[in-house]
Formats: structure tokens, sequence, C-alpha cells
């Protein structure tokens, strides 16, 4: 009898992962709402932020989605604005670069420190208040950007981004 190399879902996995969407459905976390693209599939989630009071993103609703691996939690999902997005730390085609999505090591470029990367420790809840709080972040980090153009943008002249985003978050209330 062979054994296929490939990764399958364990049921620890499948569990923590309705027991994370179980807990926010009872106790709802400000900010975002989270829920399954479809009943069957337990790794793709769909994603709700509001815009954080008191910022550039205030009043919009900017949809997401969140693909775990098979490995999950071990390995850390994926997260992807659908909603179009104007950051330094969010690449154009919509995926998130922040520390905690990135798998566990070292950093090779030397930016991050291990201790900031994934931690199967981190939940569904955890990723998005740490997208939340990169969006409430007036100067966003442009140490290594994954939007160069929104970087660029941010240092030599803050006020066409800030307009650009307020335009983005206009358009995203309107199409909610």
């Amino acid at each position: 009898m062979s054994r296929s190399s490939a990764p399958t879902s364990t049921p620890s996995n499948t569990l923590l992962l309705q027991r994370q969407l179980a807990e926010l459905t009872k106790r709802p976390v400000e900010g975002f709402s989270a829920g399954l693209v479809d009943d069957s599939n337990l790794y793709e989630w769909e994603i709700l932020i509001i815009g954080p009071p008191d910022t550039i993103y205030e009043g919009g609703f900017f949809k997401a989605r969140l693909s775990f691996p098979p490995e999950y939690p071990l390995q850390p999902p994926k997260m992807r604005f659908i909603t179009p997005m104007w950051h330094p730390n969010i690449y154009s085609d919509g995926n998130v670069c922040i520390s905690i999505l990135h798998p566990p090591g070292e950093d090779q470029y030397g930016y991050e420190d291990s201790g900031e990367r994934w931690r199967p420790v981190h939940t569904v809840e955890s990723i998005l208040l740490s997208v939340i709080s990169l969006l409430s972040s007036e100067k966003p980090n442009l140490d290594s950007p994954a939007n160069v153009d929104a970087a660029k943008e941010v240092r030599e002249n803050y006020d066409a981004y800030k307009k650009k985003v307020r335009r983005l978050v206009r358009r995203s209330a309107e199409e909610v």
C-alpha cells in the first residue's frame, strides 16, 4: 500500500476551523464579519472588514477571502481583498502582506523577526485584528512595500494617497 505525499486535511484542523467560525458567529468582533464562501468548504472564508473609525478607511466595506492551506494551523492562510485597495502593504491583486501571514521561521530578507511571523496560536480573529490595525495605521510600513506605487505616493504626496483611498472607500460603500 503506497501513501500519497499530498497533504490531506486532518480532523483536528477541520475542528479548529469549525470552532473558530462558531466562536466568531456566537461572539462577533467589532470591525469585521466572517463566514464560509460555501458551506461545504471550511478552507475558504469570506470576510467583510468595516473601515476603522477615525481613519481614511472609515465608512468603507471591504470584501476579502481567507484561504486556509491543508497544513493549517502549522502554515498560515492567505488573505486577498476582493474590493479594490490602495495601500503599501496590500499587493495590487489584493493579497495582504503582513508579518503574521508569512510562513514561520526566519525572514530571508531580514525585515521581520521570526516572532512576528505566523505561529499556530494565531486565529482568524487575530489575523483580522492585525489587518484592521494595518488599515488604522496613519503611516503604513514602507520598509518592504507590497505595492511600491502606493508606498511612493505615501512618501511623496500623502494628500493624493488619502484622496485615492477615500475614493475607494466611497465606491466600496456604494457596492454593499
